[in-house]
């Protein structure tokens, strides 16, 4: 089989460090991060801001739409209810 060194699993090698070191060392990994988040959410406040859609209106049925609704579910119930027998 050929193997392309960059395709290989890395090997890690693990540093003995106390638990002190690594705590500290995440709280840094930690300011890091929340600087590049502000300067991100800052860029976001300029032009680059989301649109939002207006809310579309209801459609609202009149008294008499219902009505012949209704009226024709009761007649296809009807219809059911007479084939079934």
């Amino acid at each position: 089989m050929f193997y392309v060194d960059s395709l290989a699993p890395p090997s890690y090698t693990l540093w003995p460090m106390s638990v002190t070191e690594l705590i500290s060392s995440i709280d840094a990994e930690i300011a890091r991060l929340e600087q590049a988040r502000a300067l991100l959410a800052g860029s976001e406040s300029g032009a680059a801001k989301k649109q939002v859609k207006p809310r579309r209106r209801r459609h609202r049925l009149s008294a008499e739409a219902r009505a012949r609704i209704a009226a024709a579910q009761k007649k296809r119930w009807a219809a059911q209810k007479k084939a079934a027998k």
